[in-house]
């Protein structure tokens, strides 16, 4: 699932400036989708690396908050294509944001709230590779008569 589509970022960013960060052909006046495609699973991916544990995923309702840092990842990771192209203040800003906004998500700071107002509740649940025998002060060793 991703967080947004390719007209959100053309909305954003132009025609113009789309064609010429996903477009390697210099001849060609064409947006590339396959790179378009690229970004927004590397932006899905990253946003679901971040909300794991925290959410239960796949989500299944449309986040406003999580469209926008989507499409700001995603602009970003398409200007950091181009090697020789120093990514605007604006796109970097917004970049930082974005992470901002997933960290403060995965630690409860901020929480989501879909696009009709229900605000979504977070799973609870902490995955783990621990067990009891794992802890220093099991069950067994807490447990000790003299």
């Amino acid at each position: 699932m991703t967080y947004c589509n390719s007209n959100d970022i053309e909305i954003q960013i132009g025609t113009n400036s789309l064609v010429q960060l996903t477009n390697d052909d210099s001849s060609q006046q064409t947006v590339d989708s396959v790179v378009v495609e690229e970004a927004l699973i590397y932006s899905s991916t990253l946003i679901d690396g971040y909300l794991r544990g925290k959410y239960t995923l796949p989500l299944n309702t449309q986040f406003p908050l999580l469209r926008v840092v989507a499409i700001d990842i995603c602009i970003y990771r398409l200007y950091s294509r181009r090697i020789y192209t120093d990514i605007p203040e604006t796109i970097s800003e917004n970049y930082k944001n974005a992470i901002r906004t997933l960290e403060q998500l995965k630690k409860g700071v901020i929480t989501l709230e879909s696009s009709d107002n229900q605000e979504v509740k977070s799973s609870g649940e902490y995955r783990t590779n621990k067990t009891e025998l794992d802890r220093l002060f099991n069950k067994r060793v807490i447990n000790i008569e003299y």
